[in-house]
């Protein structure tokens, strides 16, 4: 299976790009940049939600129902006259619920990477939440997933399908982070390269853009 950032090269996923920077008012290269990294983030946070019963549960009541993909069928016209509040403040629930209190050092994280502020990164995420929701519903529609085991099996798919390791350990740094005021720096520090290039991470957002 195809990993998501494959997906965010496809025309579909230029579609999202190009829609996203134009409800955002942000330059298409920042905000594929911010999308590359965001979409893996949101992906193992849900990988971790699913880990649980509820939270299996919970996505898939979500997918089954609300997400089940259909918001991928009219792509123009949900960005054509602007993205609708609805689907905005369903955004905002989805990063809050998936992310929780790590939701402002991710933003600042993948502000800091993309050379944009957080403000803009957090825009970016609220049209991109439901549609992550849509295409996560889309390949569980297609494989037939029904149970949570289900679940963490896709999303570990779509994930794995384009992470290398050191990606994986990028990812879990920025969930993992302890809130203790100072990780921002941290995890940035660790992504933007620096003294803390150890164990690979350095060039990990290279391997991510592909070297552009």
């Amino acid at each position: 299976m195809s990993g998501i950032l494959d997906l965010l090269n496809s025309d579909l996923g230029k579609t999202i790009i190009n829609g996203v920077s134009n409800q955002t008012n942000q330059p298409a290269n920042k905000t594929q940049d911010v999308l590359t990294m965001a979409l893996p983030v949101l992906m193992q946070a849900m990988k971790r939600n699913a880990a649980t019963p509820q939270g299996a549960e919970g996505l898939m009541n979500a997918l089954n129902n609300k997400h089940d993909g259909s918001l991928l069928e009219n792509l123009g016209g949900l960005f054509s006259g602007g993205v609708d509040s609805s689907i905005l403040d369903d955004g905002s629930k989805i990063l809050g619920h998936v992310l929780g209190g790590k939701q402002q050092a991710v933003e600042n994280t993948l502000g800091a990477k993309a050379g944009m502020d957080a403000n803009s990164v957090a825009q970016i995420l609220k049209v991109a939440a439901p549609i992550l929701m849509g295409i996560l519903g889309n390949q569980a529609k297609q494989q037939n997933v029904s149970n949570s085991g289900g679940i963490e099996s896709l999303l570990g798919g779509l994930i794995g399908g384009s992470s290398a390791k050191n990606e994986q350990s990028f990812l879990e740094s920025i969930l993992d982070a302890d809130g203790d005021g100072s990780v921002v720096d941290d995890v940035a520090g660790m992504v933007l390269g620096g003294d803390k290039k150890k164990g690979g991470l350095g060039g990990l957002l290279g391997g991510l853009f592909g070297g552009k």
